[in-house]
């Protein structure tokens, strides 16, 4: 009623016919007053949820698209078409974007090409050879070069592992990027929505600006998709079991020496030979350790020198493996001592 109805003149008119707190409401005109702010509230809420299911149309349409890519990435058992129909969709846009078409050739930026391709995708192309071979026009011949280059890397990184687990791991990595741009995608829509009202201070329909700019967003996050999934698939690294065996062993055998070596060069005064003493000198016998001289001040004990500098806990270990002191033999000396 504070809202919807007329709250001033609802109290004027409770006040003459005499109503008090409690009291059933018998009048006609009270009851017409409560009805129609009721009526009005329900207008309300009914905006309400038809614009926020005019929005949620928006997210709903785009819903549909990636859960259907995702059910067929589910059911197939072969991705490598797909995949290299991507990589094509990629390197046409990073040679539209550094070799644009129809450019001269002073706009070309063939060295940040071959930049871009080693840094998304692994392998050194000759780009710039390729690219003062290239005549002046749509650069069709520079994205044919590229891509097989790239093609033959990645048939050599196939043999390499093996057919079988390169279908997979392009599978699972196509699903995961997948994943996970669109939950961030939701994320940003939601965030839009909040403030989308305000466009309408601009003279500008909020509806429409909203879904604008979720097409433009679910543009770009396919794009990122296809782009976060080629480059990964392209740069990922494969090891068989026999090289990280291999690799254990030899982590275990560096590990071997340096213990032996710092074991050897940290040599303590307390290990010198019964009979002497820190310096070698002769000493008491061994049944008169606790005798003390009669007179004078006993000679203070030779000061212990390390062999090998004291090394902090966040300084590199010595034994080569990059890991802190800490994480390494530091943690050994602690679990021994």
């Amino acid at each position: 009623m504070r809202i919807f109805g007329d709250p001033t003149r609802m109290k004027a008119l409770m006040t003459r016919v005499g109503m008090k707190a409690g009291e059933a409401i018998e009048s006609g005109m009270l009851t017409r007053q409560i009805e129609r702010a009721q009526r009005r509230v329900e207008q309300h809420n009914f905006d309400a949820r038809k614009q926020l299911l005019e929005y949620d149309d928006v997210a709903n349409d785009q819903r549909r698209v990636i859960y259907q890519q995702r059910t067929d990435l589910m059911g197939a058992e072969d991705v490598a078409e797909a995949i290299k129909g991507i990589r094509e969709d990629v390197v046409a846009q990073l040679v539209d974007q550094y070799i644009p078409a129809g450019a001269p050739e002073e706009q070309w930026d063939a060295k940040g090409l071959g930049q871009a391709i080693e840094r998304d995708f692994g392998p050194t192309l000759p780009i710039v050879e390729w690219a003062a071979a290239e005549e002046a026009g749509e650069g069709q011949g520079l994205r044919d070069k590229i891509v097989a280059g790239l093609e033959q890397a990645y048939a050599q990184k196939e043999a390499n592992v093996g057919p079988q687990v390169m279908r997979y791991i392009e599978k699972e990595i196509t699903l995961r990027t997948l994943d996970q741009h669109w939950r961030e995608h939701l994320a940003a829509m939601d965030y839009m929505r909040q403030g989308i009202y305000l466009r309408s201070y601009a003279q500008k329909n909020p509806k429409q600006e909203y879904k604008r700019e979720a097409f433009e967003l679910f543009s770009g996050m396919l794009d990122r998709i296809k782009f976060d999934t080629v480059t990964t698939v392209s740069k990922i690294q494969v090891r068989s079991q026999a090289e990280i065996e291999r690799e254990e062993l030899e982590r275990q055998q560096r590990l071997a020496r340096a213990l032996q070596a710092q074991h050897a060069d940290a040599v303590s005064p307390i290990q010198a030979s019964p009979g002497t003493d820190a310096a070698g000198a002769p000493g008491p016998a061994p049944g008169n350790v606790m005798e003390m001289e009669p007179r004078g001040v006993p000679e203070a004990a030779a000061p212990f020198v390390r062999a090998i500098p004291k090394v902090g806990r966040n300084e590199p270990c010595p034994c080569g493996s990059g890991r802190k002191y800490k994480h390494c033999h530091g943690t050994l000396q602690q679990a021994s001592g």
